[in-house]
């Protein structure tokens, strides 16, 4: 019965990278006269599960997954913005993209959805993960090609709560991006080239919810974005050393970055408030692991933590909540 019915997100699901993709209906050709491309994966692939973690919250406004199982995403590529339709109809995946940048956007296709990442390799060494993997067996780990596009809004996500975060990228990237091409649903727009974002007037950083701190970091992140979009091309831990040269990228920051823009299947996140706790719990019922105690539980999965610790979030699995939320500080109010 296991992947019969698929199960409804959850917050923590929702953080391992379930973006909720509905099936595929019956092809419909669409106006625009997009670049086409077609690609046939190696195994099961489920679009929701390789693309999640592209999205930051539901209002993304560079993201949408629709109810004809496409998926929607914008991205400001080496030659320009662009913007990419993924759809998969039986065992063909077709991309659709439009803009200056929607070559290259199709060029990376099959990275995108994972065609670089080897998931035969995981060996499950713990029940749960191996039930996870059992009813996830399209995931498979992204591999975006683009290294700013996930360093800023994880640099968002410092030291706040995700709903402000999401908050924040939404509001900047309305603001300061532009209207993306195509006949996209909604709106869309690309997030903002480096000088925009170093344009940016420090009320508006304000208003957006974004403290001088995480600000000042972006700031220092997009002077030398061409030699952090260099990493791309290096491996995971030679990126991240990189990453963390800019002061206010931390291991945190920078592996939350790599698992993106890299498909690292190692980079565990580290430093996080919940993670360990979830690892921890889901493993030896120890809600209380820290980061020390998370690394020697995914040791036996040395090599593919990061998909050890997006399976074992996509379990569920998680301990009850023992004190209130965090409060939702807006400091675009004081």
């Amino acid at each position: 019965m296991a992947g019969r019915f698929a199960p409804r997100p959850t917050r923590t699901t929702v953080r391992g990278g379930d973006a909720g993709v509905p099936g595929a209906v019956p092809r419909q050709e669409r106006v625009g006269a997009p670049r086409v491309r077609t690609w046939v994966p190696d195994g099961p692939l489920d679009l929701g599960l390789v693309l999640g973690p592209l999205r930051r919250g539901p209002g993304d406004p560079t993201f949408r997954a629709l109810p004809d199982g496409s998926v929607w995403r914008t991205s400001r590529t080496p030659t320009g913005p662009g913007t990419l339709r993924v759809t998969r109809y039986g065992g063909e995946v077709r991309g659709e993209a439009w803009g200056p940048g929607g070559e290259w956007l199709l060029e990376q296709l099959p990275e995108l959805l994972g065609a670089a990442d080897d998931p035969s390799v995981f060996v499950p060494r713990h029940r749960l993960v191996a039930a996870a993997r059992h009813r996830r067996p399209g995931l498979r780990l992204t591999r975006s090609g683009l290294v700013l596009e996930s360093l800023i809004p994880s640099i968002l996500e410092q030291k706040v709560t995700t709903d402000e975060a999401y908050r924040a990228w939404r509001l900047l990237v309305r603001q300061f991006g532009e209207p993306a091409p195509g006949p996209v649903p909604g709106r869309m727009c690309v997030m903002p080239s480096a000088r925009t974002w170093a344009l940016i007037p420090s009320w508006e950083w304000h208003r957006a919810g974004v403290d001088n701190k995480r600000a000042s970091t972006i700031l220092r992140a997009v002077r030398v974005a061409a030699r952090l979009e260099e990493a791309v091309r290096m491996s995971p831990r030679a990126a991240r050393e990189r990453l963390e040269v800019v002061p206010g990228v931390g291991p945190w920051t920078s592996a939350e970055t790599v698992q993106r823009s890299h498909g690292a299947a190692d980079e565990v996140t580290t430093g996080d408030l919940h993670l360990p706790g979830i690892v921890g719990w889901a493993l030896a019922g120890d809600r209380d692991a820290d980061d020390a105690v998370m690394l020697s539980l995914l040791e036996p999965y040395a090599g593919q933590r990061h998909r050890a610790a997006r399976l074992i979030l996509l379990s569920g699995s998680s301990p009850a909540r023992r004190a209130p939320k965090m409060p939702r500080v807006d400091i675009g109010r004081w």
